[in-house]
């Protein structure tokens, strides 16, 4: 699928994004790609790379929980998650992509962007938080802004997780059933849960504008979450091309006993102690 073909595809046209991957190859594959992806981690952090990795996609789809697998095992120093909440009244007056520029990556960084500049183009044109100039300045500029990025060394990814309306709908039922997720559930959410065609047409235009050889956006075909996480993560393996520089262990020196310097414990009866819940 290209970033151009239709977001939803039949399970006859894709049959093995809709099936479910067996729990243990999950398990197993997803260690692997954790240790390459550390591994990658440590190279772009020895060569001063600036990466950028942007996930977009409908409410659902998964974003959150790929990007959690990602970075599970990745020095947070170097790899930052940025979420950003609705802009302030101070920033809704900035250049719109000024409060995204704060948090570009420095040399040796990646980061990525749960939700990003693409804003403009989903949430608020559709929800109507964007007037009709700013969404087509955003179309016009966001292309430039990016060969922007590109032409000064940081490297820009881009991902949309792709996800059908009867698999988005039975997430949010889910969500709602659980008070762990409940909270995931937004009133804008909700709304736009009535908006699956006017997100599908803006969506459309988005690419269609925005789809650069610079930065091209990569489709992740999202309705089976594990198979999207594995898929996801073998793939920007591939956008970084990457050695091994994982340094050497180092050997620990014969550590010197606790009382060599006569320290004595103090008493746990002198200190706070959680208590012990577990059976």
């Amino acid at each position: 699928m290209t970033a151009a073909e239709p977001e939803s595809a039949s399970v006859e046209e894709a049959p093995q994004s809709t099936k479910k991957v067996d729990a243990k190859y999950y398990e197993k594959e997803l260690a692997r790609l954790e240790v390459e992806l550390v591994k990658q981690q440590e190279f772009i952090r020895a060569r001063g790379l600036k990466v950028v990795v942007i996930f977009e996609g409908r409410d659902a789809a998964g974003k959150g929980g790929a990007i959690k697998r990602i970075t599970e095992s990745l020095n947070p120093r170097a790899a930052r998650v940025v979420a950003l909440a609705a802009p302030t009244e101070r920033e809704k007056t900035q250049w719109y992509f000024q409060r995204y520029v704060a948090h570009l990556p420095a040399a040796g960084e990646m980061v990525l962007f749960d939700r990003s500049w693409y804003n403009r183009a989903g949430v608020e044109h559709v929800m109507g938080f964007a007037t009709k100039k700013q969404y087509e300045e955003f179309l016009r500029s966001c292309p430039e802004f990016e060969r922007m990025l590109v032409r000064s060394d940081i490297q820009v990814i881009k991902y949309w997780f792709s996800v059908s309306d009867q698999e988005q709908e039975k997430r949010f039922q889910s969500r709602l059933k659980d008070p762990t997720k409940r909270w995931k559930l937004s009133p804008m959410d909700l709304e736009a849960r009535n908006r699956w065609v006017d997100f599908s047409k803006a969506k459309d235009a988005m690419f269609a504008a925005t789809d650069i050889p610079e930065a091209p956006w990569w489709v992740v075909e999202a309705d089976v979450k594990k198979r999207a996480r594995l898929n996801v993560m073998s793939h920007l393996l591939t956008q970084v091309p990457y050695k091994d520089l994982t340094p050497k262990a180092p050997k620990l020196a014969r550590r010197p006993a606790v009382t060599a310097k006569g320290y004595v414990r103090p008493p746990m009866e002198t200190q706070h102690i959680i208590p012990d819940v577990v059976p």
